[in-house]
């Protein structure tokens, strides 16, 4: 049975894998040097059971004091990149201080949570794939949302209308995207696919929640 827990990561870019019949699959290469478990909590001190990780070792003078501590008690260097992963009913924290990439297995699904590419201030065609009004025969209204106004009654516009405005930057979930490549020596796991965000940016890989693997 797969655990609960997962591995913290960063986007190096993308490649090909080959296949067994010499297809090529395009896939994005993920470092995940350096997992460390810095907390377990349980449910009886903390409520609930999880585990808490650190990724990408961070300088100590950039880090408060309060974290210091929180770091040295876990015998880790200051990390960057710190999330928890929730335990399943019933499931027993892992013993290891290191996450291994072993967690992982070729051929498994995983879920990948990241933050997507920041694209600025967007008109409503590409931030909301609006049609757009007529391009030709007089108009003078083209990639313009129309009109958004009302009467007396509401008098006003409603909240959540798709209006143009900042783009980009969310936190995205790609879900069951397949493990093809997991190279323990050089700490890099290869999944099939694209995820969200630019190189270098941080990723949470889980166990997928909706396929077990093949």
């Amino acid at each position: 049975t797969t655990m609960s827990i997962g591995l913290l990561g960063k986007k190096i870019g993308m490649t090909r894998v080959y296949d067994d019949k010499g297809r090529a699959i395009t896939a994005t290469v993920i470092d995940t040097r350096g997992n460390r478990v810095l907390q377990t909590k349980t449910k009886e001190k903390d409520g609930y059971s999880a585990v808490q990780v650190g990724y990408d070792d961070q300088k100590p003078q950039r880090v408060s004091k309060p974290l210091i501590g929180h770091f040295t008690k876990a015998g880790s260097a200051p990390k960057k990149f710190v999330r928890e992963f929730r335990l399943a009913e019933g499931e027993v924290a892992p013993d290891f201080q290191e996450v291994p990439l072993s967690t992982f297995e070729i051929g498994q699904y995983v879920d990948v949570i990241g933050q997507s590419k920041g694209k600025g201030f967007q008109g409503v065609i590409k931030r909301h794939n609006f049609a757009g009004q007529p391009m030709t025969h007089g108009s003078m209204m083209h990639r313009r949302n129309g009109a958004i106004g009302n009467r007396s009654t509401p008098g006003r516009v409603f909240k959540n209308k798709k209006i143009p405005g900042h783009m980009g930057v969310d936190a995205r979930t790609i879900q069951n995207l397949k493990v093809v490549d997991v190279d323990v020596q050089n700490n890099v796991i290869a999944l099939k696919g694209s995820v969200p965000g630019h190189r270098d940016g941080y990723l949470i890989l889980k166990p997928s929640q909706k396929l077990k693997g093949e």
